[in-house]
């Protein structure tokens, strides 16, 4: 097998596992290196991830990728995030999403912004997604559960509003769930912690250095997907 096609699928195989090469990490610097110094192992691996609908970023002497927009091998479908999460109806999932969104926000504005803060609390996190959804929901008695299950803004927000803040007064017993605000909170957040976006500590989110290659191309690159899409069903 030619050197750099072998060189290159070292780099995929590691990436591919949702893992980065970095010049700081013993364990793939070497990697790191050769997809820098050597274009041919540059090209390849390029050409590869763009071929298998995925992402590359570059941060602080680190190399990510993330599956593309509609990738269906690599990435989750809306199926599979319900059943990893526990989630049964659409609305359900477009809360998580819709919370995510706003975990972005907390940190960036838009593409031509930087970092404003070092971590966000959950409790902040629940302040964002009730505010804005206040506003963007508009009148929430028009919709019913008996309406359709499309995901909208004005299901997200009847959905958000009929939660309690919490189940408990005693926060260390509020566990993530879809039983409360908080639940729906922690929920999301476990699942950004376990794709490395976020460190969670004490119910602090701290950005890691995937978040960051992600977060600072996310509204170059695509927008505002996830309110697009939202605003797309209230029409």
């Amino acid at each position: 097998m030619d050197k750099g096609l072998e060189k290159a699928l070292d780099i995929y195989s590691v990436l591919a596992t949702g893992r980065s090469i970095s010049a700081k990490d013993k364990e793939t610097s070497e990697l790191y290196n050769a997809y820098y110094a050597d274009s041919e192992v540059y090209d390849i691996t390029n050409a590869l991830l763009q071929r298998l609908g995925m992402k590359l970023y570059e941060y602080n002497d680190s190399v990510f990728v993330t599956a593309g927009n509609g990738n269906k091998v690599f990435g989750y479908t809306n199926d599979d995030l319900k059943r990893k999460l526990g989630l049964r109806l659409n609305k359900e999932l477009y809360l998580v999403y819709f919370i995510i969104y706003e975990a972005l926000l907390q940190f960036y504005k838009s593409s031509d912004t930087y970092q404003i803060k070092d971590y966000i609390r959950i409790d902040e996190l629940i302040e964002a997604v009730t505010g804005d959804l206040k506003q963007i929901g508009g009148d929430m008695v028009s919709v019913s559960e008996s309406d359709n299950d499309t995901g909208s803004f004005k299901e997200v927000a009847v959905l958000w509003d009929s939660l309690p803040p919490m189940i408990s007064e005693d926060k260390d017993r509020n566990k993530a769930s879809r039983g409360s605000q908080m639940g729906y909170v922690k929920l999301t957040a476990n699942l950004l912690s376990g794709e490395g976006i976020f460190t969670n500590v004490d119910d602090r989110l701290y950005p890691t250095d995937r978040f960051h290659a992600i977060a600072e191309n996310y509204f170059e690159d695509n927008g505002s997907l996830i309110y697009e899409s939202l605003n797309s069903t209230d029409n």
